[in-house]
């Protein structure tokens, strides 16, 4: 890995992070923070983004510094698979145990198909 490779990551890495932040807030103000959606939002649209990445990768349609820079800078800082797990952890101490399940298993199994999705449409462009 190259200086300027590692450099593009890291920046990426922080741009993400910063459309996480920004994303979650815009979301919370708009539809509360009783339950989650920033995160589930973000976490979704991320793996479906990764997904078309890969995919655009795998098809040679995105050079490998490209889909390094995309895949693991930009969309690694800005899914945030952690904070879903500390939610979902705080949602079943407060005993909201079906808004826990939906957080812990609905958002995985979205993501899952979402990268799917993404996947599917980046091959199909080559």
């Amino acid at each position: 890995m190259t200086p300027l490779l590692f450099l593009g990551i890291a920046a990426a890495g922080g741009v993400g992070a910063s459309a996480r932040l920004f994303l979650d807030g815009f979301v919370r103000t708009r539809l509360g923070g009783a339950f989650p959606y920033g995160t589930t939002i973000i976490n979704v649209s991320g793996s479906l983004l990764l997904g078309l990445v890969t995919g655009l990768a795998m098809n040679l349609l995105l050079m490998p510094e490209w889909s390094l820079v995309l895949g693991v800078g930009l969309l690694g800082g800005y899914t945030t698979f952690s904070t879903a797990s500390f939610e979902t952890v705080r949602l079943a101490q407060a005993h909201r145990y079906l808004a826990a399940l939906v957080n812990g298993v609905g958002m995985l199994a979205a993501s899952v198909l979402a990268a799917a999705l993404g996947l599917w449409a980046g091959l199909a462009l080559g």
